[in-house]
């Protein structure tokens, strides 16, 4: 025992004195080591060790200087990194001229959490996903200046110029190495813009050059729409819209020479802007080179610039490459293939005022479309969008085309909007072009979940409506992810009631491309309706616990339509023609609600012919376009083919068979009047005329005015035509006892101002002020177009592909009825624009 003893003590104190022999180093002469190996200590994740390695760069095999730069260079590189709070580097073992190191690191405290102060919850989670610092980060010096910086600028671009965020980090009890990171955000006041002054601007007075700064707005009470709040970026690009705005009258070495913005007190800045205008520019000879297709005299009438003209390098820009009417140089090339070609506009001489400029072309050789594709198309198939391509495989490529494809596919619904896309893929050595459609798949379909009021009763509806429903897939079982899609159809199922008092049921389905080759679409639908006093079937003719005979009085409908849509190519491809052929059965019992006989049937065949053009450039929101609707709907002549004494016959003889003539015009324009503002105006007409006038004009299919448009049912025919700030149905004829007849003419003008919140396709969002004017007449005796009644008022439309678009507006009525006092402003709801 004593002898292991003793053997294990002299092993120890001979270890010790060889190893202190191994690293023998004596730092004041420097000397050539060769690095045998390296360690890492003192951090946890072994996959960082040969990064910190790397970093150091310091490798096995380098020769290295003890003492020298090479140690001291890799602890500042280490440091560098603001990773750590302690770098050693040390020999822990030498064999001759070869060394081994150690590094030893002490890493900074990581965040166990992140509280953030002196904000609402809601901002504070705004700022965390922004400044992007996750439990578990080292706490860097560069990370926690970064996370400052970020919500610095985020405040700023809100106009919270004296924004002040401090840092502190406070060590987690509860966790070794970990620390609490406080931020404390303390916003302050916005900054607004107390004025902005013009210097030395004598061409151009100060209102026209505040004006043509978009973003950057000084305090005004006639500055509604536009905040006064001083955002740096904004600012430097509203600087350069000044320069532009001098260019655009000539002045195109106009420049800001400084600009001054000092406080005006805690809350407020002023601004003084130097300018140097320059003199102004005009146009003298402008020449063409290289345009062999088109002669120089028929582009000069396309650029509309001519010798004399102010000085516009924006203007020639705009019609050479993207005048918004698409007549420029460059669509008059690329519609007719030249996708190869180029155009460089030159200024070749200056002299005086005046500026010649020389416009290089390049035309190249015409393209032919090699393969036309889509991708991005989840749930569409292929030939749904490809039929719908204007550009085909063989064609000569025409950027008109491609704009028009992507209007198209807008229209469609199924795609978002935003997203819309095309690549192209040119092949100059052979002429050709590839494209490639791109679209983003939104969900279509739609629930309708809602309630209404209709005589006196509340009405609850549910339906559901599938727009991209494929009916080939019905009964294949994989098809149905919930449902199956894909083929562009459409199928409506819709329900109303309201219980024992009233039933309807609806049943569409359209196909818009019928046999597949050409854009004729074909619709059926099937509805039947019910309405009674309350008393059921088993009640009638009994007597209630009062003594009072029950008696069921009851109006049925049933009906069916088929229609055929075919798209025109004259006047243009916008324009397509409709027509439908539609029976309505009517059955009356002791029904005395609102029609002129109460027991007996009628029957309703008419045949309808409509001519539509629709030249929007969006389904929800367009910016552009017009729309335009002329239709008839009539019935045969009965009366005619058979001489009987029609004006003594009953109402319930003379409209078994219903006979009228129904016309209607709609006219609709959408102009972008500035930035995202839209202005819309609308004017629509209704007019039913008869056949014979011992038989009169008939009950049925008559116009009801005013409110939301979503009032009740249409038990007779009737055609709701909603109108804001008044109740529902209160702009209609009536008798004398109060009831209400419905017009056989009807008028309405509306106009808009709208603009948007969001374009997102999940939820679009736009808010709108209207004025509208509209009236019904009994005959065309009382018909007078102008007196109207009046109101105005503002709404928003929100649309989500499940609901459809959602409407909400406050109108106030600019003449007083029976049901509302003049001014008396009421709100409206609409569903899929009903109140239109």
């Amino acid at each position: 025992m004593i002898k292991k003893i003793s053997f294990l003590f002299y092993f120890v104190i001979i270890s010790i004195l060889l190893s202190g022999q191994i690293i023998d180093i004596d730092y004041r002469i420097p000397q050539e080591y060769i690095i045998g190996g390296i360690t890492v200590s003192g951090i946890q994740n072994e996959e960082s060790k040969d990064l910190i390695i790397m970093i150091s760069n310091l490798t096995p095999g380098k020769k290295i200087t003890i003492p020298g730069e090479d140690i001291q260079n890799a602890i500042k590189n280490l440091y560098k990194q603001g990773m750590f709070e302690r770098v050693e580097i040390s020999v822990i073992s030498r064999s001759g001229s070869t060394i081994y190191l150690d590094i030893f690191l002490e890493e900074k405290n990581r965040m166990s959490s992140l509280v953030i102060e002196g904000v609402k919850k809601g901002e504070a989670n705004t700022l965390k996903e922004k400044i992007n610092i996750n439990s578990g980060d080292i706490l860097t010096e560069y990370a926690i200046s970064n996370a400052v910086d970020k919500i610095k600028k985020h405040y700023i671009d809100k106009g919270f110029n004296n924004v002040n965020v401090k840092v502190s980090q406070q060590a987690d009890t509860a966790a070794k190495g970990r620390s609490v990171l406080y931020i404390y955000v303390d916003k302050g006041s916005r900054v607004k813009i107390e004025n902005i002054n013009f210097v030395n601007n004598n061409v151009i007075a100060d209102n026209k050059l505040k004006k043509a700064m978009k973003d950057t707005k000084e305090k005004s009470v006639l500055n509604i729409f536009k905040s006064s709040k001083y955002i740096p970026a904004n600012y430097e690009k509203d600087k350069a819209n000044v320069i532009n705005k001098y260019a655009e009258l000539g002045y195109k070495d106009a420049l800001i020479l400084k600009d001054s913005i000092y406080k005006v007190d805690d809350k407020s800045i002023a601004i003084d802007i130097y300018v140097e205008e320059g003199k102004k520019y005009f146009f003298r000879n402008i020449s063409w080179v290289g345009n062999t297709e088109y002669t120089d005299e028929a582009l000069n009438q396309i650029l509309q610039i001519k010798k004399g003209d102010v000085y516009n390098e924006k203007l020639l820009q705009t019609n050479l490459y993207a005048n918004p009417n698409g007549v420029d140089v460059s669509a008059l090339y690329l519609d007719n293939g030249f996708l190869f070609f180029q155009m460089n506009p030159v200024i070749t001489n200056i002299v005086g005022d005046s500026i010649d400029i020389e416009i290089q072309i390049y035309e190249g050789k015409q393209a032919t479309i090699n393969k036309v594709s889509v991708i991005g198309n989840t749930v569409t198939n292929d030939r749904v969008i490809l039929r719908e391509v204007r550009s085909k495989p063989g064609d000569l490529f025409r950027r008109s085309d491609i704009m028009r494809t992507q209007m198209e596919l807008a229209q469609m619904r199924f795609f978002n909007q935003e997203k819309l896309n095309v690549n192209m893929d040119p092949n100059p050595a052979a002429g050709t072009v590839d494209l490639e459609y791109v679209v983003e798949e939104v969900s279509t379909n739609q629930i309708e979940l809602s309630g209404g009021w209709g005589l006196g009763r509340f009405v609850g509806t549910l339906g559901l409506v599938l727009n991209n429903f494929s009916l080939r897939n019905l009964f294949k079982k994989d098809a149905w992810r919930p449902i199956p899609s894909g083929d562009g159809q459409v199928l409506s199922i819709r329900g109303q009631t309201n219980g024992q008092y009233y039933q309807s049921y609806n049943l569409s389905f359209i196909e818009p491309w019928l046999g597949g080759k050409r854009p004729n679409a074909l619709s059926i639908s099937l509805f039947h309706s019910l309405e009674t006093n309350g008393v059921s079937k088993k009640e009638d003719g009994t007597y209630n616990s009062a003594g009072t005979l029950l008696t069921r009085q009851e109006i049925s409908i049933s009906g069916a339509s088929v229609g055929l849509g075919i798209k025109l190519k004259k006047p243009d491809d916008f324009s397509q023609l409709y027509l439908s052929l539609n029976y309505l059965h009517y059955n009356l019992k002791d029904y005395v609600q609102t029609l002129s006989f109460k027991n007996g049937v009628a029957n309703n065949l008419n045949f309808g012919i409509s001519f539509g053009r629709n030249s929007t450039d969006s389904p929800i929101y367009p910016k552009t376009g017009s729309n335009i609707y002329l239709s008839v709907n009539m019935t045969p002549p009965y009366s005619l083919f058979k001489d009987d004494n029609w004006a003594e016959m009953p109402d319930s003889v003379k409209f078994k068979w219903l006979e009228y003539h129904k016309w209607k015009i709609e006219l609709t324009n959408y102009t972008t009047i500035y930035g995202k503002w839209v202005f819309m105006a609308r004017a629509k007409f209704g007019f039913m005329g008869m056949y014979n006038k011992s038989v009169g004009l008939s009950p049925f299919e008559r116009y009801y005015l005013g409110g939301d448009g979503l009032s009740g049912f249409s038990l007779d025919g009737r055609e709701i035509i909603g109108m804001r700030g008044y109740a529902n149905q209160v702009l209609t004829p009536r008798d004398i006892y109060g009831n209400y007849l419905g017009g056989t003419i009807f008028a309405k003008y509306t106009m808009e101002i709208r603009y948007p919140l969001s374009m997102n396709p999940m939820a679009s969002v736009y808010l709108l002020g209207f004025v509208e004017a509209g009236n019904t007449w009994l005959n065309i005796k009382t018909f007078q177009p102008f007196n109207t009644m009046k109101s105005a008022g503002v709404g928003i439309r929100l649309y989500m592909p499940m609901f459809g678009l959602l409407g909400l507006d406050f109108g106030i009525p600019f003449d007083a009825t029976f049901a509302n006092k003049k001014y008396q402003g009421q709100f409206h709801f609409s569903i899929n624009a009903s109140i239109d």
